[in-house]
């Protein structure tokens, strides 16, 4: 790469264990660990603060180009504010689980928040996981994985961490969408976490990127 610093994407589907990966394999190799759905989250609980339907793009991107959208760091990890208030917890509620996935496949929010993913490159390596990162945010790193898991599975983990949402409809809409579709990223290593303790995914990660030539302390 180019960059002075590196990237390692992880890409996967919803509940396939990929957020908690990433953000343990950061802690282990020292490296920030950026979640870029949290962006696309921030920017959806806004689009419903202010009353806006999801699926009217002209108005979502009238609201997007109005929003000052702050992403940044804290003991490792992103955080993301919007119009300079801090989001954290109001990212997880069932409505914004309900349409982040319709806000995401906007083309002008994708490339709003993708520049922005891209910059944390520009001071730090990163650990960072979503669902285009490996195909599109950093296609040229060597360093891609996809953390995938069993429908079964990635339901069964929604259900006890109290979301509802529904896993097979979000992954059509990721899939299936025209702008950055959710894929195995060209060259990326599948790992499949749905037998597996989160650790056990956590160990195999590192050993994948030290055959790919990770070397960074």
């Amino acid at each position: 790469m180019s960059q002075k610093h590196q990237a390692v994407a992880i890409d996967g589907p919803a509940a396939s264990g990929k957020s908690t990966v990433a953000k343990k394999l950061a802690s282990s190799l020292g490296l920030v660990m950026v979640n870029s759905g949290a962006m696309y989250r921030a920017v959806t609980w806004q689009i419903l603060k202010e009353g806006i339907d999801p699926s009217d793009q002209a108005s979502v991107v009238d609201a997007l180009n109005r929003m000052t959208i702050d992403c940044g760091m804290s003991g490792g990890l992103s955080s993301i504010a919007i119009n300079g208030r801090l989001l954290s917890e109001e990212l997880r509620s069932q409505e914004v689980n309900g349409n982040v996935s319709i806000v995401a496949a906007i083309p002008a929010v994708r490339d709003c928040l993708v520049a922005k993913q891209r910059s944390y490159l520009d001071h730090n390596d990163v650990v960072m996981e979503g669902r285009d990162i490996g195909s599109v945010v950093f296609p040229e790193t060597p360093f891609k994985l996809y953390i995938d898991a069993s429908e079964e599975v990635r339901r069964a983990r929604r259900a006890k961490d109290g979301e509802a949402d529904a896993v097979a409809l979000r992954d059509a809409q990721d899939s299936q969408r025209k702008t950055a579709p959710l894929k195995v990223a060209n060259g990326a290593v599948v790992i499949d976490s749905s037998e597996m303790a989160i650790d056990e995914v956590v160990d195999i990660a590192i050993q994948t990127l030290k055959k790919l030539g990770w070397s960074h302390s």
